[in-house]
């Protein structure tokens, strides 16, 4: 069987702040997948067996991708960039030892037997189509050129019928419905991208969802409008999200816009947080982490929430604000541009490490997820290397 393994960045750099560290690249979603899931479906490889990258021994949650050193890889298997999104479905790569993107390789089979030596560019190549990410702001960008797709791919897969008294606007055969709950009231607008729910999804009276918009298992949608949102498993959401992607296991229960944004896993935004995601000016979004300055080409583009992060009732964020993994936003009602990973208000301390972890002790259960020894770790671990100390 063909193994598939992602080759992770060495130096992320500011490109993909908030989000490196906190868990690999590879984990975090573009359009209606994870990239892992993405190259998964591409080469029809059941699954990804694991992500290259330089903190091979750091203790990991239970779920996540394993992290394995480039030295143990051996064929049959695939060795995939992290930072390149493949348009599904990919052409059949025949017996290529190579993709190739733009003159750029992103992927190179090994054969039985063969070992991995490292990034080279000679072999018989193919050519494939895909979206090259930059940096985070990027997997706006990838939900906005692949949610549509995605999810019309899914409507191939049987669905459940809909229910008496929901509304569907358009056709309702692109309205997939996997042991989703939908009460009456609500309305499925399906005019400009199908709209998929997954097992245990909850949507109450009064919510309205235009596709293309894809909710993984667990999710909730307690009322508001949502339109073009890939949302990962067990999130909670409500009031106005447009053209957003989450991780998984967020929290947006209240009012409040969110556009243009991603959301890291287990962050929780409170009532009345609120994205900007367009300047006065109409100009093009700049990004300013840790001091510098990194220019996004984007004129759309709200908020980069970090895993873990939490803002306070009222908060505003800035276009292109990012909010640092585990920081706890309260205070100033206005954010700054740049958040630092767990900052404690606008007070200039931070989160030591058991604070930390004393925090998520009490937030994980509440969707169940355990907090034993093993996770502790897997959490300690993280926050060193958030910092640059792990």
């Amino acid at each position: 069987m063909t193994a598939l393994y992602l080759l992770e960045p060495d130096q992320p750099g500011t490109a993909w702040v908030p989000f490196a560290g906190a868990s690999t690249l590879s984990e975090l979603r573009a359009g209606g997948w994870t990239i892992a899931e993405r190259w998964a479906r591409a080469l029809k490889v059941k699954a990804a067996k694991g992500a290259v990258a330089a903190d091979v021994a750091a203790p990991r949650p239970p779920g996540a991708l394993a992290v394995v050193a480039a030295s143990t890889l051996r064929g049959p298997a695939w060795l995939v960039d992290a930072t390149f999104c493949p348009r599904l479905p990919m052409r059949a790569s025949g017996s290529a030892k190579r993709l190739i993107h733009e003159g750029r390789t992103v992927a190179w089979r090994l054969d039985g037997g063969e070992t991995w030596q490292g990034i080279h560019h000679s072999g018989d190549g193919v050519v494939v189509e895909g979206l090259p990410l930059r940096g985070a702001w990027d997997l706006v960008t990838a939900l906005e050129r692949f949610l549509f797709d995605d999810t019309l791919a899914e409507l191939e897969r049987a669905g459940d019928p809909v229910p008496a008294g929901v509304v569907v606007l358009g056709n309702p055969g692109a309205v997939g419905l996997h042991s989703a709950e939908v009460e009456p009231g609500v309305v499925l607008d399906v005019r400009k991208g199908a709209i998929i729910l997954e097992h245990g999804v909850v949507v109450r009276s009064g919510a309205r969802i235009e596709g293309p918009c894809w909710i993984r298992e667990g999710g909730i949608v307690a009322g508001g409008q949502l339109r073009h949102v890939s949302a990962g498993p067990h999130c909670r959401l409500h009031g106005e999200l447009s053209t957003t992607v989450l991780t998984g296991y967020a929290n947006k229960s209240h009012d409040g816009f969110v556009g243009h944004s991603v959301i890291g896993a287990w962050a929780n935004l409170g009532a009345g947080t609120i994205t900007s995601n367009l300047k006065n000016t109409y100009g093009l979004v700049r990004l300013e982490p840790t001091g510098q300055s990194v220019e996004t080409g984007r004129m759309m583009l709200g908020a980069l929430v970090g895993d873990h992060a939490k803002t306070a009732i009222g908060t505003l964020l800035p276009t292109g604000a990012i909010v640092g993994a585990g920081a706890n936003l309260f205070g100033a009602v206005r954010a700054a541009k740049y958040t630092a990973p767990f900052a404690w208000g606008d007070s200039g301390e931070s989160l030591d490490a058991e604070r930390f972890v004393a925090v998520a002790r009490r937030v994980m259960p509440r969707r169940d997820i355990k907090v034993d020894a093993a996770m502790e770790a897997a959490l300690r671990a993280m926050y060193l290397r958030v910092r640059g100390e792990g």
